[in-house]
């Protein structure tokens, strides 16, 4: 069995560690990938793409602990989730909107950790003391129901966010480049994408445009990208998450520029 973790925790403290440690400590001998540390903290828009990037190369039966989890000690649930492929451990603030579209839901508890530790919760550090004991009792195989009360599926919180196979979208993340990340996912290559007042042409790949040129592509994660070839797409641009994207065939132009 393998955990795969994500999270905000970062990389120069040792909240990332300790939770590590909890699940060597707790499940011993299961394997555990690290996904990624260094999220925008509380980012749950980002988070959410990240591990929609993430899923369709996790071995199935696999346990993810994903910790972005801006409401810690609020009164937000923390779920365990069987999905089609997958199990989740997170909190219930909509960290699994776009995950959910490629592996669905069919099941989930509501975490209660004194059915599962013993010892004090801290209010501040969940991650610890509430999700990797979960994550380590799955990764075991024991049951689910063991964790919490059964929870049904509907009800689980959910991001106003969603890949569009259509024509208008919107950026939703920028990665460490600057490249924006659309909600887009073509169903064909289109001619161009329209963002910022700008026509930019569709291409394979950065090299097929000259150095300082704006490209859009198809990313790796299958939704359409835009970027500057050498360059921070997002800093020269001053673009923000939101801003509208639209594909577009090879005559039409590119709609007026909205200034704030």
């Amino acid at each position: 069995m393998t955990v795969y973790f994500l999270s905000d925790f970062g990389s120069t403290d040792v909240f990332a560690g300790v939770v590590r440690a909890v699940l060597a400590r707790r499940a011993p001998g299961v394997r555990l990938v690290d996904l990624a540390h260094d999220l925008p903290a509380g980012d749950l828009r980002h988070a959410a793409l990240q591990l929609y990037a993430a899923v369709p190369h996790l071995a199935e039966g696999g346990v993810v602990l994903a910790v972005v989890d801006p409401g810690v000690g609020s009164e937000r649930r923390a779920l365990a989730v069987r999905s089609e492929r997958l199990w989740y451990v997170l909190p219930d603030n909509g960290l699994l909107t776009l995950a959910a579209e490629l592996d669905p839901p069919r099941e989930a508890w509501t975490l209660e950790p004194g059915r599962y530790t013993a010892g004090p919760v801290s209010p501040t550090f969940h991650g610890r003391d509430v999700f990797a004991p979960a994550a380590a009792h799955l990764a075991l195989g024991l049951p689910p129901a063991a964790l919490g009360p059964r929870l049904d599926v509907a009800e689980l919180v959910r991001l106003p966010l969603a890949t569009v196979a259509g024509r208008e979208g919107e950026v939703i993340a920028f990665d460490r480049f600057g490249n924006a990340i659309s909600n887009l996912r073509p169903q064909e290559p289109p001619e161009a994408v329209h963002l910022a007042g700008r026509r930019i042409p569709f291409r394979a790949t950065f090299a097929d445009v000259p150095e300082g040129e704006a490209v859009a592509y198809l990313g790796s994660s299958g939704l359409v990208e835009v970027a500057i070839r050498g360059g921070s797409l997002r800093e020269q641009w001053r673009l923000y998450e939101g801003a509208a994207v639209s594909l577009h065939g090879p005559e039409e132009e590119p709609p007026p520029l909205e200034l704030d």
